[in-house]
């Protein structure tokens, strides 16, 4: 059993909370984007507020703990380690929900260097308590545009997480996932699901366009979201995202596991 203690020790030196690799400048320069309702910040999500630039950043001060000065603009970031501590109680109590229900989940990432390992534990542990967890579109196309153009994607899973990745074999050894933003890979797999005949996901789990593309179509969506990511935050506020954790999303993989057996713990799925 990992205690509140010992968790918030271990986000503090792994950069998790507290000061964390995010700078202002990129949070601001996220905030900017967002307010003018960037696709590429607003991750699918269509907010039903107007979110200028200081209520944004009035919101991820109380969801985060950044600095909410508006004169500070430069310089590292910070996450308050007692909102990540509360919000993964939550996150872990709507797995505990679905666990008893053994409703079907999806999980997604767009972190999958980072991430994958995190959600494939909790996909294990989720499917050992009866649930379903989905895995349809593999293989779907998806045609993303990003800052080289448009690219075609392929939908793919590894022990029971989606993520994209480009078309043609992994080079090098390197884990096949690509780094993505976009909602259209979650509207893709929902899309198949449905014309499959289903089942459809009661929970998704995940980040970015994940979360919030599930979200905005009505479906119980939880996951993490680093200062940058105002999205998950302003899904929060407004009720179309259930759970967003504030947690630095680009640490090395490894840090994730302590987050996994307390989230486990919490949620009364551990083996």
């Amino acid at each position: 059993m990992l205690s509140t203690g010992a968790l918030r020790a271990h986000l503090l030196a792994a950069g998790l909370a507290g000061t964390v690799a995010t700078s202002r400048e990129e949070s601001l320069r996220s905030y900017r984007l967002f307010a003018a309702r960037d696709p590429r910040v607003t991750l699918g999500l269509v907010p039903a507020g107007c979110w200028d630039e200081a209520e944004l950043l009035r919101l991820m001060a109380e969801k985060c703990g950044v600095s909410g000065d508006p004169a500070y603009r430069s310089g590292p970031d910070v996450i308050d380690p007692e909102r990540t501590l509360g919000r993964l109680d939550a996150f872990a109590g709507r797995l505990a929900a679905a666990a008893a229900r053994r409703a079907p989940v999806l999980f997604g990432t767009g972190h999958p260097h980072r991430l994958l390992g995190f959600y494939a534990a909790l996909a294990d542990a989720l499917s050992a308590a009866g649930c379903d967890v989905l895995t349809p579109a593999q293989g779907r196309c998806v045609d993303i545009t990003t800052r080289f153009g448009l690219r075609t994607y392929l939908v793919d899973y590894v022990r029971g997480v989606a993520f994209v990745r480009e078309a043609g074999p992994p080079e090098g050894g390197r884990e096949p996932g690509a780094h993505s933003h976009s909602a259209l890979p979650v509207r893709a797999v929902l899309e198949s699901a449905a014309e499959a005949g289903g089942p459809l996901p009661e929970l998704v789990v995940g980040d970015h366009g994940w979360v919030c593309g599930a979200g905005q179509l009505g479906v119980e969506a939880i996951g993490v979201a680093d200062t940058d990511d105002p999205a998950l935050f302003v899904g929060e506020a407004e009720g179309q995202v259930a759970v967003a954790v504030p947690l630095d999303d680009g640490v090395p993989s490894a840090y994730y596991r302590p987050l996994t057996r307390y989230v486990l713990n919490r949620a009364c799925l551990s083996r």
